[in-house]
């Protein structure tokens, strides 16, 4: 196996501290959670007393000022145990750093120490009944008012933390005739009058996960819910892009490997016809198959990150990490569970929770369809 290089021993510690509250406040819990259909909201609470969200916001809106690889390793170790349910990443490096880029003065020191600390919980409302990858296609609209506020109607679906959600991050069409250069920012606050949070979705995967259907009946917005300039939403979007769909591409390596160690570990123990399935060259190669292109995944992303922290990572190569490693993840999974046989058809093994958590990978963050017709694109190949 290739060396990775990415870590320092303070990473390491890190880690290895990571892993004890997930130990302590997760794995004992967990299950539960996945039957209820959310994460317990004290987490949130003891997460942030720990220092463990929005690590890479500055000292002064309540993070740590660490480096982006810090979150790396959560996104890793949450996907590697399985805990898909802990909506951390979406809320620390998503929804904070588009306050942090885009946000006044004023929305920093309201918001981000708070989500820093765990006292809101962040979600952003892209997807639409009507509109899933395709932004251009969204209908919620934002009407501007005489005195500089805003009328807010529509609804959002399939939103990640959405139940729990005390802050939202609203993609709304501000110029019906502008198409995509046409959407708007907005952050929506929980009890405010019109927003009504929908019921939790029962999902393939992710059980664990509050995933919500968001309304938005006429809510009216003061001027200061403008996140960033009117009409910049799909620029915004886009500038943020490249990092997102890395995290879908980390967390898909992270899931894999698991797989293969886990069984691994099932075909050194499981016998039939009087040897281990281990034993059968069958096992043996299509483990060594998937070995190979998981480490092959590894070393790219690798090198994806450090293109991240270079801050020289883009759009077309990040949809490439995040459409080749989620195929992966589906292929990795479903050879996984074919060498457990029956049992890879039980809930309470973990290649079976991973079987079910991985096929959204190919679908949010932009389909990977749409990842290559990205990437056809800065090859000089534009469709229709």
């Amino acid at each position: 196996m290739i060396e990775r290089t990415l870590f320092t021993p303070d990473h390491e510690s890190f880690r290895d501290s990571f892993r004890r509250f997930m130990d302590k406040e997760i794995a004992p819990f967990h299950e539960d959670w996945e039957a209820q259909g959310y994460v317990d909201r004290a987490l949130w609470n003891k997460a942030g007393e720990n220092g463990f969200l929005c690590m890479s916001l500055p000292e002064e809106h309540g993070g740590a000022g660490a480096d982006l690889l810090y979150s790396v390793i959560q996104f890793e170790e949450l996907w590697a145990r399985g805990f898909t349910g802990v909506g951390f990443g979406l809320h620390s490096e998503i929804v904070a750093p588009y306050i942090l880029h885009y946000g006044t003065e004023a929305q920093k020191r309201k918001y981000l120490p708070r989500l820093a600390s765990g006292e809101m919980v962040g979600a952003i409302a892209m997807s639409e009944p009507g509109a899933g990858s395709d932004l251009q296609a969204v209908r919620t609209a934002a009407l501007p008012q005489p005195d500089g506020s805003w009328h807010l109607s529509g609804s959002k679906t399939f939103i990640t933390n959405g139940w729990h959600a005390d802050l939202v991050i609203v993609v709304a069409k501000t110029d019906p005739a502008g198409g995509a250069k046409g959407t708007s920012l907005f952050l929506v606050e929980r009890g405010m009058a019109g927003f009504e949070k929908g019921q939790r979705l029962k999902k393939l995967g992710l059980k664990a996960q509050d995933t919500s259907e968001l309304f938005f009946n006429d809510v009216h917005l003061p001027p200061d819910a403008l996140l960033g300039e009117p009409n910049r939403g799909f620029a915004c979007l886009m500038e943020q892009l490249p990092w997102e769909r890395l995290q879908i591409a980390i967390s898909a390596v992270a899931a894999s490997q698991a797989a293969i160690d886990h069984t691994i570990a099932y075909v050194k123990d499981r016998k039939v016809f009087g040897q281990t399935v281990g034993a059968f060259q069958n096992t043996r190669y299509t483990l060594a198959e998937l070995q190979t292109e998981v480490q092959v995944a590894q070393v790219f992303v690798d090198k994806c990150i450090e293109l991240l922290m270079a801050q020289k990572l883009d759009t077309a190569t990040a949809s490439m990490a995040k459409y080749w490693t989620t195929d992966l993840q589906c292929k990795v999974m479903d050879e996984c569970v074919q060498l457990h046989g029956g049992y890879g058809f039980m809930w309470e093994y973990p290649v079976t929770r991973a079987y079910a958590d991985a096929r959204v990978q190919r679908i949010y963050g932009g389909t990977n369809e749409i990842m290559k017709e990205v990437i056809t694109r800065a090859m000089g190949l534009p469709g229709r």
